[in-house]
């Protein structure tokens, strides 16, 4: 059994940490060489190694040699050409191209090839077929668009057997309408987009899957309570949800309130999730009213991994629940990111047996940003 003191490693999760290390630095190797060999690299970071004072391909032997490199700034997402991303070694092959961003100006780009689609292959294999069945038909309640996460949702749907409806949702006018402070318009916006999604889950078409934000989530509920029904009465079992508003607080006021108490008595298990076009998607430890509903992530390693760092040394970690700033890296054969500051900050967390790595929790909005920081409907 782990400790209740977090900075206290069970010695099994020990040992299971000491191989995810060793696999973290095997991936970080093989992920370097391909962005940074001639055959298979992609234009952008073929021209970024001469701007390097150091050689990648022979200076980097672990995961925490990626410390060499500058931190990457998601200002050179901004613009084209898209292709100047995509490996030599994926030069045949289809590309998607997802945004970020974007309310005003140029968006952040980045190209995707099968990256949505092995991340969520990944996350499938964590869901409880118990509440999310294999064949159920899925709703998705998020941002439609050039967006990654509405194909990602609606690929995870079909790798389990389902069919994925979706609404129509675009955040850039939810944020303007916000800076406009036409919250009249904001609200009537919000009504349109759960309006859609209200008709499709009393249809007959047998939604059992949602995937919805925190904000979404709630008004979803509350929607259908003005119907005279409610999530687990359409025939919801399985909620999987993302989004900067996930608490304890909001956690625990949707499992007992909008939910009906735990899946055991309500039917209905929801997971939180964290994040975003670079990463991917990092998965919770299973929440619950024993542990005050704490939310921790873990990312998908080798694929990506997160750091929580001091404020103002990036390239140092801090202890185990103490709070920083969280650090990303991207380590797939399409993308590579090789240390990102995110606008969050959190708390260090410890390996456990199911993710034998660090991970972070009580994620919000990092204080030095947060003033700036729009958080739109969803």
């Amino acid at each position: 059994m782990m400790s209740s003191d977090p900075t206290v490693i069970d010695q099994a999760v020990a040992k299971q940490a000491a191989d995810a290390l060793e696999q973290l630095n095997e991936h970080t190797i093989r992920t370097v060489h391909w962005h940074f060999s001639d055959e298979t690299g992609s234009p952008f970071w073929l021209e970024k190694k001469r701007e390097l004072n150091f050689d990648p391909l022979t200076e980097v032997k672990s995961f925490a040699d990626l410390k060499k490199f500058p931190l990457f700034e998601d200002e050179w997402l901004r613009g084209g050409p898209i292709r100047r991303w995509v490996p030599k070694g994926h030069a045949e092959k289809p590309v998607y191209v997802f945004e970020t961003g974007g309310t005003t100006g140029i968006p952040k780009s980045r190209m995707v090839i099968e990256d949505h689609w092995k991340d969520y292959e990944l996350f499938s294999e964590t869901l409880p077929e118990k509440y999310f069945p294999i064949g159920s038909n899925w709703l998705m309640l998020g941002p439609s668009g050039p967006r990654r996460l509405r194909l990602a949702v609606e690929h995870l749907a079909q790798h389990r057997k389902g069919i994925c409806f979706c609404i129509d949702l675009d955040p850039r006018w939810v944020v303007k309408l916000i800076k406009k402070g036409w919250m009249e318009h904001l609200e009537e916006y919000k009504k349109h987009c759960i309006d859609q999604a209200v008709t499709v889950l009393t249809s007959g078409h047998d939604v059992k899957c949602v995937f919805a934000t925190p904000k979404l989530l709630e008004s979803l509920g509350e929607a259908l309570e003005e119907k005279g029904t409610s999530i687990p009465e359409v025939g919801i079992t399985g909620i999987f949800s993302g989004g900067t508003e996930f608490t304890p607080q909001w956690t625990r006021f949707c499992v007992e309130e909008l939910l009906g108490g735990s899946p055991e008595e309500s039917g209905v298990y929801m997971t939180p999730t964290y994040g975003n076009t670079l990463m991917g998607l990092a998965c919770s430890k299973p929440i619950s009213a024993a542990d005050g509903y704490k939310i921790s992530y873990y990312a998908p390693q080798p694929r990506a991994a997160t750091e929580v760092v001091q404020f103002d040394d990036y390239n140092q970690v801090v202890g185990y629940g103490e709070t920083g700033r969280v650090k990303l890296y991207t380590l797939t054969d399409e993308f590579f990111v090789p240390g990102f500051m995110e606008r969050d900050e959190g708390e260090r967390e410890a390996p456990f047996n199911l993710y034998p790595w660090d991970g972070v929790s009580g994620v919000r909005p990092f204080h030095e940003l947060a003033s700036s920081t729009t958080v739109g409907v969803y």
